[in-house]
């Protein structure tokens, strides 16, 4: 995830070109000027949208992020950094995978412009990422995946693996220290998280537009009273749950969402991981799981191949039949889902009956 270092001379470059530009387009200043905000995911672009209401025309509302492409491989374009630089507020999540944009602040000062960092806005809400058990960490000399030994079946590495559940589990452990944890940047899977950064970006936006600042806390609150009452299903529905645990054969964003509700769960890899394939051993230990504890469905996140879902159920002794559910992480939104009119709220609700499925 180290990825974004390389982009310090880029954003420098960007920000003397966008220097350049400012100063020969300061002459021909307009005679009124929309409020400028950058957000650089979907959920947070969303939140401001209702917080805007009726007044978001009123300004310039630009999604970075989008056209389907991954928070954790998205790339700046010169594009961006500019529209970073003149904006009058920025959101972003402040996460690993943001360093560019920390980066891209700092060479494009701007008085008054407002900066909203979520993780720091969350405090000591903010996760770090965890390693559990079974969960394969991220090493430079991974074993290749599925890829089975001659004469050997994945159902047998399967059960050999749930017979030795014991030694499996020390093994994992000794894999918690190796590198220094990360936090969890998927804060937005908390719907108590979402109630309070609507109101911070209210503040901040109030900042900006001080004529507005009633009418956009006004909104907040009715935003925030939407997101509470889809809390409350979520919490109606694990309550009387009598299995609260889930499995992914994917990546895991999942972390804050499923602690919200006393949900435990096993995976292949944390979420911010760069990993696509999985070791024998992780798919044989999360094939006995599914086994061990009846587990009715596997899951994947939104764009996977569902590759290690599938080998992981092929490994096990379910059915055939059982189902592959997908749960949303928005950190990637595709231009057809913004324009059939997808948002923060309806993905959350979706999530909460799919998962409703595996934990009956």
């Amino acid at each position: 995830m180290k990825k974004f270092a390389a982009f310090a001379m880029f954003v420098l470059a960007m920000a003397l070109m966008f220097v350049a530009c400012s100063a020969e387009s300061n002459e021909k200043a307009p005679a009124q000027k929309k409020v400028s905000i950058v957000a650089t995911i979907y959920p947070q672009y969303d939140w401001l949208k209702n917080i805007l209401g009726d007044r978001l025309d009123a300004v310039n509302l630009k999604l970075l992020i989008k056209n389907g492409t991954d928070l954790h491989s998205y790339k700046p374009s010169a594009q961006d950094i500019a529209a970073i630089a003149s904006a009058d507020m920025v959101v972003f999540v402040g996460g690993e995978s943001d360093e560019w944009i920390e980066k891209a602040l700092k060479a494009t000062p701007k008085d008054g412009r407002v900066q909203v960092n979520l993780m720091e806005a969350l405090g000591d809400r903010v996760k770090e990422e965890e390693v559990v058990e079974g969960m394969q960490e991220e090493t430079k000399d991974e074993k290749p995946a599925l890829s089975l030994p001659k004469g050997r079946e994945t159902k047998e590495i399967a059960e050999e693996n749930h017979e030795h559940g014991e030694k499996a589990e020390k093994h994992e452990d000794g894999h918690h220290h190796h590198e220094e944890a990360e936090n969890d940047e998927h804060i937005w899977l908390s719907l108590k998280n979402a109630e309070l950064l609507v109101m911070n970006l209210a503040d901040a936006l109030s900042k900006v537009d001080t004529a507005h600042a009633t009418e956009y806390h006004m909104n907040a609150g009715l935003y925030i009273a939407k997101i509470s009452a889809l809390d409350a299903q979520y919490r109606a529905a694990t309550d009387s749950a009598s299995l609260k645990t889930i499995l992914f054969g994917d990546r895991f964003p999942f972390r804050y969402l499923v602690d919200d509700y006393g949900i435990k769960y096993f995976a292949a890899f944390v979420g911010c991981s760069a990993e696509s394939e999985a070791s024998f051993e992780t798919v044989a230990f999360l094939a006995g799981k599914m086994d061990s504890l009846a587990l009715p469905a596997i899951f994947t996140i939104d764009e996977s191949n569902g590759k290690i879902a599938r080998a992981i159920l092929d490994a096990s002794k379910k059915s055939k039949e059982t189902p592959v559910l997908t749960l949303n992480s928005m950190q990637s939104v595709t231009d057809a889902q913004m324009q059939s009119g997808v948002d923060y709220l309806s993905v959350m609700q979706s999530n909460l009956e799919v998962l409703k499925k595996a934990i009956k």
